[in-house]
């Protein structure tokens, strides 16, 4: 018996091995990278009060109540907002149009939101679309991905395939074509935007001229040092998911290909585990004290390397996704004055 239970933990351990190879990019971590030398606002702790909202809004919950909840909550972050960005609803693709006074809707953004692809909305992040159709005098469209469980991983992926395809030939007026596009997206959303950037590479089609990624999730074989070291510091992931660090790895690793029917391995999934070559210009915003600011930084040092234009600009204290609380937060105007800059240069 005892042989046996041998095998099979040996096979296990061999079939694990063989599924999820993964590169050692520990390596990445020896580069050096700035953070801005200056301390959180007073109104950051409006933000940490609110992040304690939504945690108090699903205590007590499992399973799809909580995560009912936790969509509520964030679709309410948009309530009270004074937007001067018209809202157009589209139906196909699934979507919000988000157009500010004036602009030239010949030039488009296409913006896919975080909420750890089970979560967020179109809806929910407005705050980031309206400041972004200012920002770069664009038409943004916020596509309503299909969000997990309910659908798979990849249903979600296709979906911002299809939006971005779309958005090459449609404005929100009429079919044109466009003179200038940006892929921009948050956390779950900036790895589908990064993702998608390398397969708008591989299909041939026409290249986003450049890209905004907000603390965006990288590599889900959480094997960046931040991943467990900032759990204490992360006022929004590290509750949520600080958990995971109690647990090994290749069970993750497992548990995330039963769930997302991808491995993490995958750089569909990990878009830093893929090819990083002939890829736009790319900003990447992250704060100091989240859990993925490893994955943004080992990101941004693969893609250098790769000759791609990668700018990695960090904050310091700042919570997962800041940008999300313009305009009650001054270093998410700080954020979108640095984004407006980044645009203006393309």
């Amino acid at each position: 018996m005892v042989w046996i239970v041998a095998a099979v933990v040996l096979l296990i351990a061999a079939l694990t091995l063989f599924l999820f190879r993964i590169e050692d990019l520990s390596y990445l971590d020896q580069e050096e990278y700035s953070v801005r030398d200056t301390l959180p606002s007073a109104e950051n702790q409006d933000v940490l009060d609110r992040i304690g909202e939504m945690g108090r809004a699903a205590k007590g919950l499992r399973g799809k109540a909580r995560l009912m909840a936790v969509r509520k909550h964030m679709d309410g972050l948009s309530d009270g907002l004074e937007l001067k960005s018209e809202i157009r609803h589209c139906e196909n693709p699934n979507g919000e149009w988000v157009i500010a006074p004036g602009t030239d809707t010949q030039r488009r953004i296409l913006y896919i939101h975080g909420g750890a692809w089970a979560a967020g909305s179109p809806r929910s992040h407005r705050a980031i679309t309206d400041r972004l159709s200012h920002a770069a005098n664009a038409a943004v469209f916020a596509v309503d991905y299909r969000l997990m469980p309910e659908h798979r991983f990849m249903d979600g992926v296709r979906d911002c395939r299809k939006a971005y395809t779309w958005l090459i030939e449609n404005g929100p007026d009429s079919p044109s074509e466009a003179t200038f596009i940006l892929v921009a997206g948050d956390s779950a959303g900036g790895s589908h935007t990064l993702g998608l950037l390398a397969w708008i590479r591989e299909s041939g089609l026409r290249q986003a001229n450049g890209a905004v990624a907000l603390s965006p999730s990288t590599d889900l074989t959480l094997s960046a040092p931040s991943n467990r070291s900032n759990i204490s510091t992360d006022a929004l992931l590290g509750p949520a998911f600080g958990g995971l660090s109690k647990i090994p790895r290749p069970v993750i690793w497992w548990a995330t290909l039963a769930a997302f029917r991808i491995s993490p391995t995958s750089p569909v999934a990990s878009p830093l585990l893929g090819n990083l070559t002939n890829l736009p210009p790319t900003l990447i915003q992250v704060s100091d004290t989240e859990m993925l600011l490893d994955n943004a930084r080992r990101y941004a040092a693969k893609a250098k390397a790769a000759g791609s234009p990668v700018t990695l600009h960090t904050w310091p204290g700042m919570v997962h996704v800041w940008q999300i609380f313009t305009p009650m937060l001054p270093e998410a105007e700080d954020a979108f004055a640095d984004i407006e800059f980044f645009i203006g240069k393309l």
